[in-house]
């Protein structure tokens, strides 16, 4: 057993120390009730609303370096990554070794004087984006983070990508036209940014706290006085293996954006953690040998943009699932751990024929993903075992991505029905390759394996199609809930592949564009609206 210590992060500009507080105790509650910080709001206490938003800044790595779209601050050894996340989510002992700025402190971040403030807040007071001023706070936090990266671009956003940006802070009274107003006021030449001085000092407080040892953190169970509740952050893959192998019980946690829900909505009690969101290893993305390389920490943002710039038209996939602070929170492999049959990963790395890589104290196996499922809530990994890496062969020349997800609202939703596919077709126009995988038609993300092969090696045209969805609808029988019925999970997979039919058909496919979901024109300033032709 590993040495405890205390909790260690930056908070108002110093290093802190919290004490003896629950393994589980949330960023919010801590800075609501024990830092007297309430301008951070609880809203959902589950990540939906945003109005708990604050940034957090960490010393950037290699990979954060080579991340496209990675928000960074600072020069040289001084660089610092941002991110925008929910505070209700976060336990805090995530937090240990990073620096937290929540909305209080971001004037001060900026080397404003006291009473000034910052340039997100300015566009909103502007823009007339307040009306309530409940979700304001969470506001500021995400366009703060926009103005640093429009600063560093050295030119305005788009309204699309604004909206993006804000999809995971919800509005109830204002409107989102004003505040999209404020947003695209920012990252303006000579507007106030994170002060350089400041970030400075900030980069070597953080260099200071990387020289403690691995945080083991002990603390009385909330619930069970007497008993103790242990919370492990290792910083290398050995030592995450070899301490998953001694306690198989012990709960692995990534980014919380389930766990967090655990304990904020079941009130659920949990003994052992193991954190894997130090082990660098397990956050490395790179390309290898023909294939593309997603460490299992990773977060769901970088893994996303990865997976993207393989085919960019899985950025709609992408841009749709949770929202930027889920996405920088949770990880992909938690997500295709975790094995939801309406999750939005399993399906994509089942049409990319992913080879997933697991490791148990020093065994290591690897298994391909379509084998990974077994049933609801119950997947291959061994007790004591965890998943690694996700390996995504590298497509073939010419073969088409696609990744299109049907729900009900469009930003910030799980799906009803998701559908992931890989098609590649000959010089014949036959269908020479094929994956149709779907999330929401089964108790597991399943590829739909009669439906492939009533189209691979068969001319891709009207009758093949039909035959496909024929196949499709004897395969799988969905169930009736409260997010969609049986026969209408079933339309919208025929329909999904019909459309798969429409963008790759060899005579006359129609662009991409003119089906996919966009925004509504930016001049009318109204919110996202979905349009197809």
């Amino acid at each position: 057993m590993t040495m405890t210590r205390p909790i260690r992060f930056i908070h108002r500009g110093e290093i802190t120390q919290p004490g003896d507080v629950p393994t589980t105790r949330s960023l919010l509650d801590w800075l609501r009730e024990d830092a007297r910080g309430c301008g951070t709001k609880e809203g959902c206490n589950e990540g939906d609303c945003g109005a708990c938003t604050v940034l957090v800044a960490e010393l950037a790595s290699e990979q954060d370096r080579a991340t496209p779209g990675a928000t960074l601050v600072g020069t040289g050894a001084d660089t610092l990554r941002l991110r925008n996340l929910n505070a209700c989510l976060a336990f805090l002992p995530t937090l240990d070794g990073k620096a937290v700025i929540p909305v209080e402190d971001l004037p001060r971040a900026c080397g404003l004087p006291t009473g000034t403030p910052h340039p997100a807040q300015q566009a909103l007071v502007d823009c007339h984006g307040s009306q309530c001023g409940f979700c304001t706070p969470g506001f500021v936090m995400t366009m703060a983070t926009v103005h640093e990266r429009q600063c560093n671009a050295g030119q305005p956003a788009d309204r699309a990508t604004l909206a993006d940006d804000l999809a995971g802070n919800l509005c109830r009274c204002t409107g989102y036209r004003p505040i999209l107003d404020a947003a695209e006021r920012l990252g303006q030449p000579g507007a106030a940014r994170l002060d350089a001085a400041a970030l400075a000092a900030l980069a070597a407080q953080l260099r200071e706290l990387a020289q403690d040892p691995p945080l083991h953190h002990a603390a009385v169970h909330p619930a069970w006085p007497g008993r103790i509740a242990h919370f492990h952050a290792p910083r290398s893959l050995d030592e995450l293996a070899a301490l998953r192998a001694a306690e198989p019980g012990a709960r692995l946690l990534a980014g919380a954006t389930d766990i967090g829900l655990w304990v904020n909505k079941q009130f659920r009690e949990l003994d052992t953690l193991l954190y894997v969101g130090e082990v660098a290893e397990m956050k490395r993305i790179e390309r290898r040998d023909g294939s593309l390389w997603i460490g299992a920490a990773a977060s769901l943002e970088d893994a996303w943009a990865a997976l993207a710039g393989l085919d960019a038209e899985l950025t709609d996939a992408w841009k749709r699932f949770a929202s930027p602070p889920v996405r920088h929170a949770g990880t992909l492999g938690g997500n295709i751990a975790n094995g939801s049959p309406i999750g939005d990963g399993p399906p994509t790395l089942l049409a990319l024929d992913a080879m997933l890589h697991m490791r148990c104290g020093e065994v290591a196996r690897s298994l391909p993903i379509d084998r990974f499922y077994l049933s609801y809530g119950v997947n291959a990994l061994h007790p004591g075992e965890l998943l690694v890496a996700m390996d995504v062969p590298l497509p073939q020349p010419g073969t088409a991505l696609r990744g299109w997800k049907v729900s009900k609202r469009i930003d910030s939703d799980i799906s009803t029905v998701y559908g992931a596919f890989a098609l590649r077709l000959d010089e014949r126009g036959h269908v020479a390759h094929v994956r149709l995988a779907w999330g929401g038609l089964a108790a597991t993300a399943r590829r739909a394996s009669q439906a492939e092969a009533a189209m691979l090696g068969q001319p891709w045209n009207a009758a093949t199609l039909a035959a496909a969805q024929a196949a499709l609808a004897a395969e799988f029988q969905p169930l009736t809930d409260l997010r969609a019925t049986a026969g209408y999970r079933q339309r919208i997979a025929a329909n999904l592949l019909h459309r798969l039919w429409l963008e790759t058909r060899p005579d006359a496919p129609l662009d991409p564009c003119t089906t996919r979901l966009r925004l509504a024109p930016a001049a009318s300033g109204q919110p996202r609206t979905q349009e197809a032709a």
